[in-house]
């Protein structure tokens, strides 16, 4: 499943699915030629609060400007997304006359980003956009504006689709928010850009994608496509993430991680599952790192799910190169990789508190993520698998 020649992880690559992508180290550098292919004029250059000072931003920035395009950059963006967030960047992008956004960063930032995009050429309300709502009703004549994803971490998998996590302030949720006709023009996966992420980042941001490939593969539901994808996913990931974590400069590693947390990116248009319905509702509440807080909950869900998914573990076990085909050998060998990589053991040792677990709880149920779990939970279940995150762990 995995190609030996490791070298190719160190070559470009050119992509057409299921958006253009262009893979490869240094590949940041060529910016300006892209943007220029899109005739972009002054993109607004949308990232979070702690990407906003790093290296990449400026090497974004100077080559554009090698293109006479020049740009500004927005990063006024919570590590979880906040709509009033998004209402400061939309009138950022208005306000300077921009034709286009870069999302770049993590998470954080791609999310923001792309819901500039969806609301930047319209007077819509981001949660018109709410993926459990009907669309919203644009003009005939609506364009959304061109959108180009570079991710800087190994996780998040965002960058080739419009989908995006923020948190609706009153409600206290996490909420996703699309649209169909918003697609990123181009994603970029340059490795070298995440030869400076920390350990506990590459480890935390390389779970998160672990666990995209883990719940979208275990969704019950046909989808051929979504499965092959998450199982080579898998393989890259459970191959590269402790080389990744623990030689921060090996670039084929770097490389076999940003290609596994794309692919497990894509299997997620399958669905997810109940890791990330509490998931997302503990970072609403509590500003927990996406990545790390999935990292802590996926043991109480996999063992909550062992019984709905004994057809998918002979084929995940493999990806992952076990010799053993049960559940026993695959939690197992999860769980190591988890202390391998130095993950709290429980979500108290975060901040989470066992009298939240009720509220996290209603919440969660009510996530898209919680519908196709492969074992259908209610409240009351939800809430004794939080409880378990926060006080037991693995």
């Amino acid at each position: 499943m995995i190609d030996n020649k490791h070298e190719n992880l160190l070559a470009n690559y050119d992509w057409s699915f299921p958006v253009p992508i262009a893979y490869g180290p240094g590949r940041l550098r060529e910016m300006g030629e892209h943007a220029t292919n899109f005739e972009l004029t002054k993109p607004l250059i949308v990232t979070d609060q702690g990407s906003a000072g790093l290296p990449f931003i400026d090497t974004l920035q100077q080559a554009l400007l090698s293109a006479g395009i020049g740009s500004e950059v927005f990063a006024e963006v919570a590590p979880n997304p906040r709509d009033s967030d998004i209402v400061l960047a939309r009138n950022a992008y208005l306000e300077g006359g921009h034709d286009s956004v870069i999302a770049i960063g993590g998470g954080s930032g791609m999310d923001a980003g792309k819901s500039t995009a969806l609301t930047a050429h319209n007077q819509c309300d981001i949660w018109q956009f709410d993926f459990d709502r009907d669309l919203p009703s644009l003009p005939a004549d609506h364009i959304f504006p061109k959108l180009i994803c570079i991710p800087t971490t190994a996780g998040t998998g965002a960058e080739t689709e419009s989908t995006a996590m923020v948190t609706h302030s009153e409600r206290g949720m996490k909420l996703c928010v699309w649209h169909p006709e918003l697609k990123p023009s181009l994603t970029l996966l340059d490795p070298e850009i995440t030869l400076g992420l920390p350990a506990a980042l590459t480890a935390w941001t390389g779970i998160d994608a672990m666990v995209h490939a883990i719940e979208a593969y275990c969704v019950p539901d046909y989808h051929p496509m979504c499965d092959g994808v998450a199982l080579e996913a898998l393989a890259l990931i459970g191959r590269w993430l402790p080389n990744a974590v623990e030689e921060p400069g090996n670039l084929v590693a770097r490389g076999g991680m940003q290609v596994g947390a794309c692919l497990a990116g894509v299997s997620f248009l399958k669905g997810l599952g109940l890791v990330h319905a509490i998931s997302h509702m503990v970072g609403a509440d509590f500003d927990t790192h996406h990545g790390l807080t999935n990292a802590i909950v996926l043991p109480a869900v996999l063992k909550f799910n062992a019984p709905a998914i004994d057809d998918k573990l002979p084929t995940m076990c493999a990806a992952l190169g076990l010799q053993s085909v049960d559940f026993e050998s695959f939690y197992a060998a999860i769980c190591q990789l988890l202390d391998r990589l130095s993950v709290p053991v429980t979500l108290a040792e975060i901040g989470v508190p066992a009298e939240a677990a009720r509220a996290l709880a209603e919440k969660a149920h009510q996530d898209a993520a919680a519908g196709t779990n492969p074992r259908p939970a209610d409240v009351a279940t939800i809430e004794r698998l939080i409880l378990e995150a926060i006080t037991v762990g693995r």
